[in-house]
């Protein structure tokens, strides 16, 4: 600690991302990237993009990227933002539409979620207070239709996986809007659900004028390593957004990042063969999971939780511990509720066999 940090950063608790090692030996199942690689469409608009251009900003308005969104997603352009990856929107929603200061209602999310909301919570100041999830860790929507400073939400819920239905986040928003707060839904997994679901939000954006669906491409568009988010609500809920962007930096997204973004959403086809390949295997390893004793959450995300069988004696933490020995890299979060539970991120069928051999043989073992 430096005394030269002010007492925001003193009090700041940073978020702490996924394991990132160096060594190519681990087959690695802990951060939720795609295993298959993007679409060659979006290889050729780098390539393209790579030229004597960059020596020029990029378009500030993100114009080719969000007309190219809203086409996708039948909205209007001025529907649609961009940014440095969905945390990066995220963060500028935190500052956009939550109120900063004790004296403000406190917005609310669920006590098992992404890890990040606290975090921005801390970062602007902004009260905020935990609803406690089911047994089962489900959302019950009850809860959230108190008097607050608004509510986000991960649908699905990470890192459980699970999924609420539109109506019941239609009835959050609906209590929302009679109070002037928001709702935001962050569907960062949405493309994962199992087809035929309609769970995201998009579709009734218009109808919704208080909730904001924030979007990455780094899962289902395979482009973790790209940083590209955006967000669609309201034009009025969009405007807010880039009041706080043109605050801080007007030129959140480079020119390979809008190039290549940009492709990824208009190759649609590609990405759901990709994803359908990415469900399957997450329906195969969660039947293989429970066959072998494990308690697994029902996910429509590109992961599972899982918990080992209680009678192998063994902790979520001592099995994170010994798959890693085995090579095999999964995500453990220490905390109340979830320690016994592992989020493991379905990778390619040829290394889900793998993690599947070994926890048989650990299980075994004990």
């Amino acid at each position: 600690m430096s005394v030269y940090w002010n007492s925001r950063v003193k009090n700041l608790s940073p978020y702490v991302p996924g394991e990132q090692p160096r060594e190519k030996k681990l087959i690695k199942l802990n951060t939720n990237e795609n295993p298959y690689p993007p679409s060659p469409l979006v290889i050729q608009a780098l390539k393209k993009a790579a030229d004597d251009d960059l020596r020029l900003y990029p378009d500030p308005a993100c114009t080719e990227l969000r007309e190219a969104i809203a086409g996708r997603y039948g909205v209007k352009p001025e529907q649609v933002f961009t940014g440095n990856g969905s945390d990066e929107v995220l963060a500028f929603a935190f500052g956009a539409f939550f109120e900063s200061g004790p004296d403000h209602l406190p917005v609310l999310f669920p006590d098992i979620s992404y890890s990040f909301y606290p975090v921005y919570a801390g970062l602007w100041g902004i009260p905020y207070k935990t609803i406690p999830l089911a047994d089962d860790f489900s959302i019950d929507t009850d809860n959230y239709k108190i008097i607050s400073g608004g509510v986000i939400l991960s649908n699905p819920n990470a890192p459980t996986g699970i999924a609420l239905s539109v109506d019941r986040i239609k009835q959050i928003a609906g209590f929302l809007k009679k109070n002037k707060k928001i709702l935001i839904v962050d569907e960062a997994y949405i493309d994962f659900a199992c087809p035929g679901e309609g769970l995201s939000i998009i579709p009734f954006c218009n109808e919704c004028v208080n909730v904001l669906a924030v979007h990455t491409l780094s899962k289902s568009a395979s482009l973790a390593g790209l940083r590209a988010g955006f967000a669609i609500g309201s034009a009025a809920l969009i405007e807010g957004l880039c009041r706080i962007r043109d605050s801080f930096n007007s030129y959140t997204m480079d020119r390979l990042a809008l190039s290549g973004a940009a492709a990824a959403i208009r190759d649609e086809g590609y990405y759901k063969t990709v994803n359908k390949k990415i469900i399957a295997t997450r329906l195969r390893v969660s039947s293989s999971l429970a066959a072998l004793g494990f308690k697994v959450i029902p996910s429509q995300a590109n992961f599972i939780f899982a918990s080992p069988p209680p009678s192998s004696g063994i902790s979520g933490q001592a099995l994170y511990a010994a798959l890693r020995e085995k090579g095999v890299l999964v995500r453990h979060f220490n905390k109340p509720r979830i320690t016994d539970y592992l989020r493991i991120t379905i990778g390619r069928d040829a290394d889900m066999d793998v993690f599947l051999q070994i926890c048989g043989e650990i299980i075994r073992r004990r």
